[in-house]
């Protein structure tokens, strides 16, 4: 059994993956983002294509909850839904559920803070930014113009929550499905990490 998951939940912008690298390093522990998409493909013998398609999107608007626990059941191939966009979430669900129960690791979004909402030992992080924050990191790393940092920023967060909503039934932005909420506004990213490590170290102290 893992001693420590966290799992991370971020805007687009915020710098949460990069967070969740520093605190890999520091914890000296794995890191899982779209290597979980490769690992359900290998696991399941879905071509890793489809899994990228339907990474953190959904196709459809309407919203629905199963009554049963991600990633414990996933269809067999010879089942008319073996490729559909529930089995491939259920493929991932099944990988962070396998990893947390035997390492100690980061996740880096897919729902990861639902999925494991039953487990020890699993810290739930937001990591979120200001607009203008946000704006200023997109524009730096992919040479877009303000317009479009602000428009891509509004659709992938639009996406990631959809997505949540979809799968979770609850609303991505609040507080109450998190541990922490961590505000990368104005912040380095390693005083960032330094304010989780800091939280870890209370809990673990309890």
């Amino acid at each position: 059994m893992a001693d420590l998951v966290i799992t991370i939940a971020r805007g687009f912008g915020s710098g949460g993956r990069t967070i969740g690298k520093l605190l890999a390093q520091r914890l000296d522990c794995d890191y899982y983002d779209n290597d979980l998409i490769k690992l359900a493909s290998e696991e399941s013998g879905i071509n890793i294509e489809l899994f990228g398609r339907a990474d953190e999107k959904v196709k459809s608007g309407l919203f629905k909850r199963y009554n049963r626990s991600y990633g414990e059941y996933v269809l067999s191939p010879d089942s008319a839904e073996f490729v559909s966009d529930d089995n491939l979430f259920n493929y991932q669900a099944k990988i962070i559920r396998e990893l947390a129960d035997k390492q100690n690791c980061i996740i880096i979004g897919r729902c990861g803070d639902y999925i494991l909402k039953n487990h020890p030992n699993v810290i739930r992080l937001f990591v979120y930014a200001d607009e203008e924050t946000c704006i200023n990191r997109v524009t730096s790393l992919y040479g877009m113009s303000a317009l479009e940092a602000r428009k891509t920023i509004e659709k992938i967060d639009r996406s990631r929550a959809a997505y949540y909503k979809y799968y979770t039934n609850r609303n991505w932005y609040d507080v109450a499905n998190y541990d922490l909420c961590v505000n990368t506004s104005g912040i380095s990213f390693e005083k960032a990490v330094d304010v989780v490590m800091s939280y870890i170290e209370t809990v673990k102290s309890k």
